[in-house]
């Protein structure tokens, strides 16, 4: 008999390394959360896939699937540990990481603090050439210009080089030039050009893209490179995929060349495997609630389809407002994050309020309970403290729990100046995180034109569950879904992302005159060159292709993404775009404006794989009361007083059963807290629901 494959998923996070092991399509064999080792990440992963596969009875020789995803490409640029990166821009224009948007993100804040965009002036280099916007040659790059900048490099010290050349996305030539030349001359350079990193209009965006892609490359490149090396040396014999912001896996030598696509990339795994559970359960719209270790992720998801962008910010100094990050432009699944996790930092600031992060003990020294040296009190030592966590059921018994520790540091550092005892401070603590959660996703929901209450939230990471009710009592939602094995959900979800590739490029067009053979040619072109990317991790695999144009009103400044027909485009197609454009404006400006012209600015190709089929989902048994034979003392989050709640083993729970609140149903990796004003029932396919029934529940 044929042994059923195995694959991997392992998610390194900021706190913990999430390790998967699937066998067959959806049967999770083992799954287990080890400490994220910061000096060297690939040690947590390896301890992480050496638990799993030791409780499979399998050898890592047996994994035919491995996916990665790491926040190491997010935390590098967060915290500033990247190269020395120089930029090469056209003559005239070596400003336009000075000038940005000409505009202040805060207008009336004398004390603003301007994003820190990695390049200072001395190292922005400039050469003499110029592309006209449609790609003819205006001026041309001459060996001496070439020369001169080579000096320039050498006095700049630059470890990196970010080269962005006017207009280079309609023609790549002196770009490509340059790059050869630096290979040659400079081999110790790691060199980056705007035309394959983002080859979008707009440069202030397409700079930013390539420098933030530079300034990572060498890390990333070194990371990945020694990742695989150790795995392979340990008997991994299949290709290692690194999964994507965009929500698609790609392999570890498109990653080394773009590892500015491997941001967010952990998320971005949460937030399709909420879709999946959406889809499968027959749910339309969706809050994905992700709280993890260091961060809490939020992500509006309709009719199976996580909301995405191509735009988003990297490290704001101020995190709700925009335009004060990094502008990146790459395809992203879209959500908001904020620095609300379990290792999230309480303290007292001069004003003597209780703030709660965004700095984080993380892995190392992490929580004060953790007993590796951590001395600030955490949101987990929190929930320690309000009985949410219980020592001997935490983390599959692998780290030992100082109660005691927690309630100290509350006291210390919060009680004694607030005249609170521990209890009160992790209450008011607990409260903090959870408002600061749920107002976020009230607002990206604003923004996005939407509204959270009719909302189901599907609820996952290492303290989302834990969390769930409190924060969808404060937002307004009335049901969650924590799906089965929830602790470890965005390597879950890593399983069922698909090989794929993304590429936008830039021509613009008015769309009644537009070059119908040219831009049918232009397709052509960006889906061989996807195809060649996908190839390479599926080899031999069907594709499917999708086709957006980015269009907008004549004069405005941003587009409207339009899905187009998966073939070459026609004379006729015009009324139907332009009939498709009109409904997408009118569903987010009310109405459309009659007698303006429609003009296209960039064009975008997606080739994938298949997503794998949804099962069906099979009918829910009665609901039934489950039989709760041990209680455990807790704060109860609704009116701060002491209740026993029911202390239930998930995996004791069979579809049907009924508990209600409160309630903390323990599992390996998490917890969930079902609030007094709420109920849980099991349905079909293992998914815990949560009702808000304001009673506590009843059958």
């Amino acid at each position: 008999m044929t042994a059923q494959r195995l694959r991997l998923a392992i998610d390194t996070g900021g706190t913990f390394t999430d390790t998967v092991l699937v066998s067959g399509d959806e049967t999770i064999v083992a799954s287990t959360k080890t400490l994220t080792t910061h000096q060297n990440p690939a040690d947590g992963a390896m301890e992480g896939a050496q638990r799993v596969i030791a409780q499979s009875g399998r050898a890592l020789s047996d994994v035919t699937g491995f996916i990665h995803g790491t926040t190491l490409a997010t935390n590098a640029l967060i915290e500033r540990r990247g190269a020395v990166v120089a930029t090469v821009t056209t003559e005239g224009f070596r400003d336009i990481l000075e000038i940005a948007y000409e505009r202040r993100y805060s207008q009336y804040d004398i004390n603003l603090e301007k994003p820190d965009l990695l390049v200072p002036r001395e190292r922005a280099l400039t050469v003499r050439e110029r592309m006209a916007a449609d790609g003819s040659v205006l001026i041309p790059l001459d060996d001496d210009a070439i020369d001169a900048l080579m000096a320039d490099l050498y006095v700049s010290g630059a470890e990196a080089v970010a080269i962005c050349l006017m207009h280079a996305y309609a023609n790549p030539e002196h770009e490509r030039r340059l790059r050869d030349i630096l290979a040659e001359r400079r081999p110790d350079l790691t060199v980056s050009i705007s035309s394959e990193v983002s080859p979008e209009a707009r440069e202030f965006d397409r700079l930013c893209t390539t420098v933030a892609n530079a300034y990572i490359q060498p890390l990333m490149e070194s990371y990945i490179n020694r990742f695989v090396t150790r795995f392979e040396a340990e008997g991994v014999t299949c290709p290692i995929l690194m999964m994507t912001a965009g929500g698609g896996m790609c392999t570890e030598r498109t990653a080394t060349r773009f590892p500015i696509r491997l941001v967010e990339s952990g998320p971005a795994g949460g937030a399709i495997l909420a879709a999946r559970i959406a889809a499968r359960a027959g749910i339309g719209d969706v809050l994905s609630f992700d709280m993890g270790g260091t961060t809490a992720k939020l992500c509006l998801i309709d009719n199976a389809r996580p909301q995405t962008s191509r735009q988003f910010e990297i490290a704001r100094a101020e995190r709700f407002i925009k335009g004060s990050g990094m502008p990146v432009r790459i395809p992203v699944v879209e959500m908001i994050e904020i620095g609300a996790g379990g290792g999230s930092i309480a303290g007292v600031d001069r004003l003597g309020r209780l703030t709660v992060g965004p700095k984080s003990a993380g892995s190392e020294p992490g929580p004060v309970a953790f007993g590796r040296g951590g001395t600030e009190p955490t949101v987990t030592d929190s929930d320690i403290t309000l009985g949410y966590i219980a020592p001997d059921t935490f983390a599959e018994g692998q780290i030992q729990l100082d109660p005691d520790a927690s309630k100290a540091a509350l006291t210390r550092v919060i009680g004694e100046r607030l005249e609170l005892d521990a209890v009160g401070s992790a209450d008011g603590v607990s409260r903090i995180v959870d408002e600061s959660m749920a107002s976020a996703g009230r607002m990206h929901a604003v923004e996005s034109g939407k509204d959270l209450g009719p909302r189901t939230m599907i609820a996952f990471g290492g303290n989302g569950p834990l969390h769930a009710s409190r924060v969808a009592r404060s937002a307004g939602v009335s049901r969650i879904v924590i799906p089965p094995n929830p602790g470890v959900g965005s390597a879950v979800g890593f399983l069922f992302a698909p090989v794929s590739f993304e590429i936008v490029r830039s021509r613009y067009s008015l769309l009644n005159s537009m070059d119908i053979d040219g831009v049918n040619d232009l397709f052509e072109t960006m889906i061989a060159e996807a195809k060649e990317v996908v190839a390479q991790g599926a080899s031999g695999t069907a594709t499917e292709t999708r086709r957006t144009a980015f269009m907008r009103y004549s004069g405005q400044g941003h587009e409207i993404e339009i899905t187009l027909p998966d073939r070459a485009l026609g004379a006729d197609d015009i009324i139907r775009l332009t009939a498709a454009f009109e409904d997408e404006y009118r569903k987010q400006f009310s109405r459309p404006v009659p007698g303006m012209a429609i003009e296209i600015l960039n064009w975008a190709v997606r080739v994938a794989t298949p997503n794998s089929d949804v099962p069906p989902m099979p009918e829910t048994p009665d609901r039934r009361a489950f039989n709760v034979a041990e209680w455990r003392l807790i704060t109860c989050d609704v009116d701060g007083v002491l209740k026993d709640a029911a202390f239930v083993a998930r995996a004791d729970l069979k579809p049907g059963d009924f508990v209600p609140g409160p309630a903390l149903i323990y599992e390996p990796q998490t917890t969930t807290l079902v609030s007094a004003d709420f109920s849980a029932h099991v349905d079909a396919i293992g998914n815990l629901v949560l009702i808000h029934d304001q009673t506590g529940g009843a059958l």
